[in-house]
């Protein structure tokens, strides 16, 4: 497969069958991750993996959004030490792209996975600090919910040439 046609084959899945993840791929997304890029290479990304079935159930009662986690197979809080910022308020766009790369990998590994947003929601950000007993310095940024997908998506066509625009506006 090409990898303009993987990227673009990228759907959210939310729904995953009861097959374990190994570490082995675990490690495969997170790698990947650590290779987006970033403002002034400051990398502030730190990644919490959850595989617990009980920690997985109370991140649902904190993210509205969530309730896939209850079949996931695993995920992934993706967070910001803002005491290796180089670039003040960047993090956000750091934590984003590494959120991105780890999506393309689980989905190139012929998993499935959903990126949960968490920043800016101050009740969401502040329910996992507590949860996760994050230190001053680490902001959370979103969670990746992933496992092998029990669910398809068309590919619908999102080529809107309208958007482009040349030279100028």
């Amino acid at each position: 497969m090409k990898a303009t046609d993987l990227l673009c084959s990228r759907r959210s899945i939310r729904k995953y069958t009861s097959q374990e993840v190994s570490e082995e791929i675990i490690s495969e997304i997170l790698k990947t991750g650590m290779y987006a890029p970033s403002a002034r290479d400051q990398r502030p990304w730190h990644y919490l993996v959850i595989r617990n079935k009980e920690t997985l159930q109370a991140i649902t009662n904190i993210h509205p959004f969530s309730s896939m986690l209850h079949q996931a197979a695993a995920a992934i809080v993706v967070c910001a030490d803002i005491n290796l910022e180089q670039s003040e308020g960047y993090w956000v766009q750091d934590c984003a792209s590494t959120t991105l790369n780890m999506l393309q990998a689980i989905h190139a590994l012929g998993l499935g996975g959903v990126w949960l947003g968490v920043h800016p929601r101050e009740e969401r950000s502040n329910g996992i600090v507590k949860l996760f007993g994050l230190p001053e310095n680490i902001k959370p940024f979103s969670i990746i919910s992933f496992g092998y997908p029990d669910e398809t998506k068309p590919l619908p066509d999102r080529t809107e040439l309208w958007r482009i625009h040349n030279e100028k506006w």
